[in-house]
């Protein structure tokens, strides 16, 4: 209807091509993922997605194309300027700090934030002191929404590697993004904790946008609200997920099965 307001996209990409070299890794790779929405980015090994994602975050330039944050206010962005836009991202690997606590870990995610403040705390200033009990305040209240505040003060390889997950996704949430981006965020984790990722994803949905990319079809399917399946640097299905998993050209791709 003509009265509805407009809903902007918390990102789009629109005919991405990147080339490493004679390696065509996207062609013209156009999607979106829309306010409060659960995006799965699918597709085989060396399909594109970790290059999509990087083309997303500005850790990779694209060759023509355009990225755009319309709901946000930004074109492509620089991976300085991911914090302060909204987007916050996980990696394949935990990466976090191993000479950091997990608290100061998660207090890391807030640097797009921390401005002026962050500097003054290095010098001791007094506004500087309050500013860093505030973040500390706010890294712990991600801990205890994510039910690990019990390993506050431990280092990052004394504890699980599911505990290492949910802490690598604090540190994200401390950046209070509109756009979260997971890459593997399954991989290594045993049913209790997939369960307890699924959980918190759905909850997440609530107040942002959801992108990853993930291999673990089962934990993918009933999660996400829109598949985007890659192939060869080409999206070849974009839809539901009851739809995607009987597309011939996905199953023939993604799951090995002959169309």
């Amino acid at each position: 209807m003509s009265g509805e307001p407009i809903v902007e996209a918390t990102v789009e990409l629109d005919d991405v091509t990147v080339r490493f070299g004679g390696l065509l890794a996207l062609d013209q790779v156009s999607f979106d993922v829309q306010p409060m929405e659960i995006v799965g980015l699918i597709g085989p090994n060396g399909a594109g997605k970790t290059t999509a994602f990087n083309v997303i975050c500005g850790f990779q330039k694209a060759d023509s194309g355009t990225v755009r944050f319309p709901a946000l206010g930004h074109n492509a962005l620089t991976t300085s300027q991911l914090c302060a836009a909204g987007v916050a991202r996980t990696l394949q690997g935990v990466g976090l700090f191993t000479n950091m606590s997990v608290l100061e870990n998660v207090m890391a995610g807030a640097q797009g934030h921390v401005g002026r403040g962050f500097a003054s705390s290095l010098f001791g200033f007094p506004a500087g002191y309050r500013h860093e009990l505030k973040l500390r305040d706010d890294a712990m209240a991600q801990l205890e929404r994510l039910g690990i505040a019990k390993f506050a003060s431990a280092l990052p390889y004394s504890i699980p590697y599911g505990i290492t997950k949910k802490v690598s996704i604090a540190r994200a949430l401390m950046g209070r993004p509109s756009l979260l981006m997971l890459d593997e965020p399954a991989s290594g984790l045993d049913e209790n904790e997939l369960q307890e990722l699924a959980e918190l994803i759905v909850q997440l949905r609530e107040s942002m946008s959801v992108l990853l990319v993930e291999h673990n079809m089962d934990f993918v399917m009933p999660l996400v609200h829109r598949l985007v399946v890659l192939n060869f640097g080409k999206v070849i299905a974009t839809g539901a997920p009851a739809t995607i998993s009987t597309d011939p050209e996905v199953l023939a791709a993604y799951l090995g099965v002959d169309s």
